[in-house]
């Protein structure tokens, strides 16, 4: 691996449609021992800049504007001066946590990132979000997938602004055609790898089929 990840846990409160609940996030810190990116500043600005250490913050990357995962941006943006980036079909989402405060970046497709010698590929994959995206580290066989992919299945579909047709679709198109051996590292749980999460595609199909 050319990268240095760091990984740290975070916990607080997923709020969305007049409910509460209790989650743990993961947060993915990507770099090498002078710079690095966040991603998913969830919940302890704190924690996340103790885990940055001394090295430079190039930026706080958000796979999608649900308020467990970005809920620390701010903070730890005006900690460090690190700009913060975002798909613009997630907006609505971030001014529902921020409405008076702007991310500075917006993420698109086919993007490139670079920290330290790496550079991360933006993959647009809408359904658990409009603007849900995961980044791609292809040197080092590793996907950030945020809420998208799940250890056993795509991310849940059943809030506001998601769309279960749209999230296979996003899979099967921009996630499964990656090398089985891909690492996917998730924004709540463990991590799986694209070769485990392929042979379900008929069964999340099959289910389309039975909703339609």
């Amino acid at each position: 691996m050319t990268a240095r990840l760091d990984h740290i846990v975070t916990s607080g409160i997923f709020s969305l449609d007049g409910e509460d609940f209790d989650v743990d996030n993961n947060v993915w810190l990507l770099g090498d021992d002078r710079e690095v990116v966040v991603i998913d500043a969830a919940h302890d600005a704190a924690r996340i800049q103790e885990a940055i250490g001394d090295r430079h913050l190039r930026g706080i990357l958000c796979t999608h504007g649900h308020n467990d995962h970005i809920n620390a941006a701010v903070e730890l943006s005006d900690e460090t001066d690190a700009p913060i980036f975002l798909h613009e079909a997630d907006a609505m989402l971030w001014d529902a946590v921020y409405p008076d405060h702007r991310f500075d970046n917006e993420l698109r497709h086919k993007d490139k990132i670079k920290v330290g010698a790496s550079t991360l590929t933006v993959l647009h994959t809408p359904g658990h979000s409009p603007g849900g995206c995961c980044f791609h580290l292809p040197a080092d066989g590793l996907l950030f997938s945020g809420d998208t992919l799940f250890k056993g299945g795509p991310g849940a579909t059943g809030r506001s602004f998601s769309s279960y047709p749209t999230i296979v679709e996003s899979i099967q198109k921009r996630l499964l055609s990656l090398p089985a051996r891909t690492v996917v590292h998730t924004g709540h749980g463990e991590s799986t790898t694209i070769g485990d999460e392929s042979p379900s595609l008929p069964d999340w199909l099959a289910e389309l089929d039975r909703d339609g």
